[in-house]
């Protein structure tokens, strides 16, 4: 069978830089640090006091508030997120047959924050099973795809990827591969988080994972760097509208770029540690550009995974060297978590966006807070250190990597008729 074009039609972006898509890009273009001391709760005795929260941003502005009450922030950031997307695309769904509009949305963690709460308030009682009716439904991952679908009654697949800080980047391929099949027209798709709180912090704390630069929140987040101690814990969600080409032209949709490729993998090594020679970041950007018919050649940028993390950083760059050779000193390769921090299950969603929006711009956001090279990386690798740099983006690739060894790889190319 023939298999379908996939284009991306809407956008939708929730950050730590900025709370909408246009905010969100001039803060990457611009090298905005979302990194700052964390107010959600007190941080006096934790090892890592800061985080990448979300500012300025009043759930009420866009949600009802008896609704908000019912959803975890996880859910509630997916929800507004979303019909950013949906309002960008431009869709009626009144137009639209229902049953071929699907949600797939990905969730490292879910409800974290009201599973924290529920039980802290059932130990500090007297024994007695006292629990919030809205509990369960409030925390299990799926909720948030679940009530996009209620609100915009899509009748199509609706289910949530799980694959830790992979699995908004893994929602994506399977929305993909669902219209690319011809089974479905349309899917919102993405993935959220809000992992900034006591079980959140303190249990990465626990693993050793987060920086711990607590008197320079702002330059904590240094992919690549010598100095770096860890990733940057963020909170957020990315939305993107994928629709079936001939769909998208019929209704004379904008259309952003288009979604060719994705690729899986495991490293099968480790249940944090990455593969120290990159072995499933490698087969993951293979497979991807397997999937895509696309050389290595031809790829212009890759937004990393590059979370800060001493052994994660190096692995992923050996893995780029031996999958594009001699190309690998002609990309454009970045980090953006350098400035939102590691929005763990929205990361893929939030960094294909990016990529995206690199190549509708022609330029790729850099990767900031770099001070002093480490010898373990090729000098001659540009990591777009600092400064967004201007250039033709035709293809751009996006890794997003999750504990369990979960690999995700996405590739965008800019849309030609």
């Amino acid at each position: 069978m023939e298999l379908k074009r996939v284009v991306v039609t809407g956008l939708g972006a929730l950050t730590p830089i900025g709370n909408n898509v246009k905010e969100y890009w001039e803060g990457l273009v611009n090298g905005v640090s979302g990194a700052a001391p964390i107010t959600y709760f007190d941080v006096s005795k934790f090892k890592t006091r800061f985080a990448c929260e979300l500012k300025n941003f009043n759930v009420t502005d866009f949600i009802n508030r008896k609704e908000a009450r019912k959803m975890d922030r996880f859910t509630q950031y997916a929800m507004v997120a979303s019909d950013e997307a949906i309002a960008d695309s431009g869709l009626d769904f009144d137009k639209e047959d229902r049953s071929r509009i699907g949600v797939i949305w990905g969730a490292g963690i879910g409800g974290l924050e009201t599973f924290q709460n529920e039980v802290l308030n059932f130990a500090e009682g007297d024994g007695t099973p006292r629990f919030n009716p809205f509990f369960i439904p409030k925390m299990i991952a799926d909720i948030a795809p679940g009530q996009i679908s209620i609100k915009h009654n899509c009748q199509g697949p609706n289910f949530t990827t799980v694959s830790a800080c992979a699995s908004s980047a893994n929602a994506i391929i399977d929305a993909y591969n669902y219209i690319r099949l011809g089974q479905v027209d349309i899917f919102i798709t993405g993935g959220s988080e809000a992992a900034v709180n006591i079980v959140g912090v303190g249990g990465f704390n626990a693993m050793h994972a987060l920086s711990t630069r607590n008197d320079d929140p702002k330059t904590a987040s240094r992919p690549f760097d010598k100095d770096r101690d860890g990733f940057v814990i963020g909170e957020g969600a990315g939305a993107l509208i994928l629709e079936e080409y001939e769909h998208a032209k019929a209704r004379g949709a904008k259309i952003y770029a288009e979604l060719i490729g994705g690729g899986l993998s495991a490293d099968a090594h480790h249940i944090t540690a990455p593969h120290p020679e990159g072995l499933g970041a490698k087969n993951v950007m293979i497979s991807c550009l397997k999937n895509a018919g696309i050389k290595p050649e031809e790829v212009d940028a890759v937004n990393m995974h590059g979370t800060s993390t001493p052994l994660g950083d190096v692995a992923e760059l050996l893995a780029i060297k031996a999958v594009f050779g001699e190309h690998a000193y002609k990309l454009n390769i970045n980090s953006t978590k350098s400035m939102t921090g590691h929005l763990l299950g929205a990361a893929g969603a939030v960094e294909a966006i990016a990529s995206i929006l690199a190549i509708k711009n022609s330029i790729v956001p850099p990767t900031i807070n770099h001070f002093t090279d480490d010898d373990q990386i090729d000098p001659k690798l540009n990591l777009t250190f600092n400064k967004a740099q201007k250039r033709n983006v035709n293809i751009a690739m996006s890794n997003t990597f999750g504990f369990g060894g979960h690999n995700a790889c996405v590739l965008f190319k800019k849309f030609e008729e």
